[in-house]
């Protein structure tokens, strides 16, 4: 029955031809106007699984309280915490009355609460040392804040040798900032230019990656009708850095990360070589079908069908999910790479039945005949595959699997409706030869004598290698699924070495403050935690002992931070002999002594003779060297004296609202010890987490659940495929060893795939884990031309046309899945790896186990 409905339907199709393609015509073009006007990428991979899932809806929940999903975050790095500061300071003002671009513009972990407060926020203890050194810092701070130039710095250091005389310090304990100051002075005089930061000369240990760096949080306005809603907030950030000259300024680097700008950038990067590797594909599409086919005529009707078939497939696509997601996109190069595969089986047919007979419009009906039951098949053998995710809560490949489901059935439908009509239009000339691979025949031979020792060989190498998947690798981390490249996600890993920048931090919610309180204190409890926050974190402990040690210090300090005047600026002349003057002094202070404070001492003093002797213009350049950071550090200084009692009342607005929302929804964060770039270390950090709080949520928490949800989506869909593809081929076959003929095959092509991926080290993932499934309704595509033929009582099947049929499908197929593998989207490239890797295990497998397997054809008739 299934035979002569496709036959009465391309019968049909070829008697009213013209009206056949016309319709189809109108069909494409009206798709792709369709498609025009509704296309829409969402790059964000959080909607890769189904929101549905209670982790998934806390995950919701918390961004749209806290409104984390849209977001920059600009991080400023300069060479000195001065400069950042500066830099920082600079960029926060100049876009905070940007409202063309954005909603608010808040610096994170700096601004006037904490430039008064930080004390605050260290140990008595250590309060109490800062505060303690302030009564031998005040005369040189009063000197230099009095006269900043090369002549007040000069002066202090006159003051500190002077000090040295006195015995007040030792020689050696000099040997760190004095080579600090040397270094700068050489690179102002060798290089023209130079950095100093008073913070690091001051300070016991070397400055770390966080203390050059500051961060600034942009809540943009987001143009929704744009493929990158972010695009213009992330230029006016970049365009203003480069108008304030941050760089040459400060010598500041400012990258962008966060929801918006990776959402920007991850649209950018699947789009990026996407025209290239698109003609690409075409071009090597049609070499392929021109080596198929061997005539243009036929060559357009096959891929006109194609692209009609396409045109139709993606306005499907967009009525059905809306937008397509970073999976769900590659559905083009799947139609392609397997709708084309229709194409050429139902043309390579037409060909064989043209040469046995020259009548055009009886080999199409002789061609649909042949070919109707083993097309239908693996028409919707593919769709199955496809299809059988469509029940999991993995919305990517759920997606994808409707998409490319609906695609499959929409190419067979065009495949024996417009293809067949613009055959009979075209009326391309007979064949001159057989369709065929006579070549073959000697393979065929082997296949048929050995056939034992290739199918009990084959069964032994598969598995041997079955010990190899106790070490096949599932990559649960979805970053990685993302270009490394790019600024916005090289940024999110930079920052993700540092514990303390929260970017791997989970997160607890509640409504009660005693709550928050007690989660706090659980999660503190829990070996995997670094460290806990909550908005009663940012109330310092201590704060009476603490203050009173500010006060004491601001009643020595504040005299010199705050001179009655200043003195006039100095002369050249007056700087050079200052220079030369200290540098006199730092010689007598080494004399011939050899220890390192010596050594510095004349390295220093040889440093300040070469400035002194240089022209002004570069003694100028080293003046600001040193006094402008030290306006900055001086203006930080008077802050930090400012601090006041703090409490939840006199917290910042915006600081609260990033804690604490208007209806009294909090946060408590914890942060991971160990190495946070470890896959291993943050699936233990969730687990030890979620068994002390089920209820949390974040990144690693995300992780763990998105694996386990993936794992299981794939079980899910792999089963039911192979239910489902068994259940068709035995209503078709309706014999149990046929279908076994076509499974076993590609149940060996599949274990040898997950075999190979363990020895090339290619690990599973969000992404590639679609070319499993997919490979049962591909492999039973191949499979069930060659089942049918053998069960119609044909042999010597490798010279047949049915081989050129399989092994050109095989490599348009081959060639769309390389289109992926060259994405410079990385999750979309190994895809493309996956998908090519088991069209080879299973295009051997038809080819060479498949046809030893079967054996001789039996007596259809019994």
């Amino acid at each position: 029955m299934l035979t002569s409905i496709v036959v009465s339907i391309v019968r049909a199709c070829t008697r009213f031809a013209s009206f056949t393609v016309l319709i189809a015509f109108v069909l494409a073009v009206a798709a792709g106007f369709y498609t025009a006007r509704h296309f829409a990428i969402n790059t964000d991979i959080n909607t890769l699984i189904s929101p549905n899932l209670d982790w998934r809806k806390r995950d919701n929940q918390f961004d749209q309280a806290f409104d984390r999903d849209r977001t920059i975050l600009a991080v400023v790095d300069a060479p000195t915490p001065e400069l950042t500061s500066s830099a920082s300071a600079a960029l926060a003002q100049k876009l905070s009355g940007d409202t063309k671009h954005f909603e608010s513009v808040q610096p994170l972990g700096s601004g006037e609460f904490f430039e008064k407060n930080g004390l605050l926020f260290l140990p008595v203890p250590e309060v109490g040392r800062l505060t303690g050194q302030f009564e031998s810092a005040a005369p040189l701070i009063e000197i230099m804040a009095g006269d900043p130039s090369l002549r007040g710095l000069t002066g202090a250091l006159e003051t500190g040798l002077a000090g040295l005389k006195r015995g007040q310090f030792k020689l050696d304990s000099t040997e760190r900032p004095f080579n600090l100051i040397s270094q700068s002075v050489e690179d102002v005089l060798n290089k023209g230019s130079a950095t100093f930061s008073w913070q690091e000369l001051v300070s016991d240990k070397p400055l770390t990656d966080s203390d050059r760096r500051a961060f600034i949080e942009f809540k943009p306005l987001l143009d929704f009708n744009a493929l990158e809603p972010g695009k213009d907030a992330t230029d006016a950030i970049r365009q203003a850095a480069t108008d304030l000259n941050l760089a040459g300024q400060y010598g500041a680097r400012v990258r962008l990360t966060g929801p918006v700008p990776i959402a920007n950038e991850e649209f950018a990067t699947v789009a990026d070589g996407a025209v290239v590797n698109g003609i690409g594909t075409v071009l090597v599409v049609l070499l392929i079908l021109w080596m198929a086919l061997h005539s243009s005529k036929i060559i357009l009707a096959v891929f006109t069908n194609l692209f009609i078939g396409l045109s139709i497939t993606t306005a499907l696509g967009l009525m059905m999910v809306g937008s397509l997601n970073l999976l769900s996109i590659a559905f083009a190069v799947l139609f392609v790479g397997l709708g084309v595969d229709f194409g050429i089986q139902y043309s390579v047919r037409y060909r064989s039945e043209r040469f046995k007979g020259n009548d055009l419009r009886t080999a199409l009906e002789k061609a649909a005949e042949r070919s109707a039951v083993p097309l239908s098949l693996a028409a919707m053998a593919t769709a199955a595959g496809f299809l059988s995710f469509l029940p999991t809560d993995y919305k990517g490949i759920s997606e994808l699997g409707e998409i490319a489901g609906v695609g499959m059935l929409v190419a067979f439908t065009s495949s024996i409706t417009v293809l067949p009509a613009l055959l009979d239009l075209l009326n391309p000339p007979g064949e001159k030869e057989p369709v065929g691979y006579a070549f073959l025949a000697p393979v065929d031979h082997f296949l048929e004598k050995h056939r034992v020792v290739i199918i009990v060989g084959t069964l032994l190498v598969a598995v041997a290698g079955l010990p190899l998947l106790y070490f096949l690798h599932f990559d649960f981390n979805p970053i990685n699924l993302r270009s490394p490249k790019v600024e916005s996600i090289a940024t999110f890993l930079d920052l993700r070495r540092d514990p303390n920048t929260g970017a791997n931090a989970i997160n607890v919610m509640t409504n009660s403050e005693s709550d928050a309180k007690k989660i706090e204190e659980r999660l503190g409890k829990v070996p995997e935690v670094l460290s806990v926050r909550s908005l009663d974190s940012f109330v310092p402990e201590d704060q009476f002992a603490k203050l009173k040690l500010i006060a004491q210090g601001a009643k020595i300090l504040n005299p010199a931070l705050n001179p009655d005047s200043i003195d006039a600026a100095p002369t050249d002349a007056e700087n050079i002999e200052a220079l030369k003057g200290s540098a006199e002094s730092l010689r007598k202070a080494a004399g011939d002594a050899k220890g390192p404070g010596a050594v510095a001492s004349r390295r220093l003093a040889d440093a300040l003779s070469k400035l002194a002797e240089s022209d002004q213009a570069t003694r100028d350049k080293a003046q600001a060297v040193f006094v402008d950071p030290l306006k900055v550090v001086i203006e930080r200084l008077k802050n930090l004296l400012q601090a006041q009692p703090v409490s939840l009342k006199t917290l910042p607005p915006q600081l609260v609202n990033s804690w604490k929302t208007k209806d009294g929804l909090e946060r408590v964060e914890a942060l991971p010890r160990g190495d946070p770039n470890d896959n291993e270390t943050l699936r233990k950090f969730a687990a030890a987490v979620l068994a002390a709080e089920p209820n949390a949520i974040g990144g690693p928490v995300s992780i763990l659940k998105s694996g386990e949800l993936v794992v299981k989506a794939f079980i899910q869909a792999g089963i039911c495929a192979l239910i489902v593809i068994s259940l068709l081929l035995w209503l078709t076959l309706r014999r149990i060893s046929d279908v076994l003929l076509t499974l076993v095959p590609l149940l060996v092509a599949g274990a040898v795939t997950l075999e190979i991926c363990v020895l090339i080290g290619l690990p599973l993932n969000f992404a590639n884990i679609v070319a499993l499934p997919l490979l049962l309704g591909v492999g039973v595509a191949f499979k069930i031309y060659y089942v049918t033929a053998w069960r119609s009582g044909r042999t010597n099947l490798l010279q047949t046309s049915l081989t050129r049929a399989i092994f050109f499908s095989a490599l348009t197929t081959a060639t769309a899945f390389g289109s992926l593998w060259l994405s410079s989207h990385p999750g979309t490239s190994s895809m493309g790896k996956l998908l090519a890797l088991s069209l080879v295990t299973t295009l051997a497998a038809v080819l060479l186990f498949q046809p030893a397997l079967m054996g001789k054809p039996r007596d259809v008739g019994e």
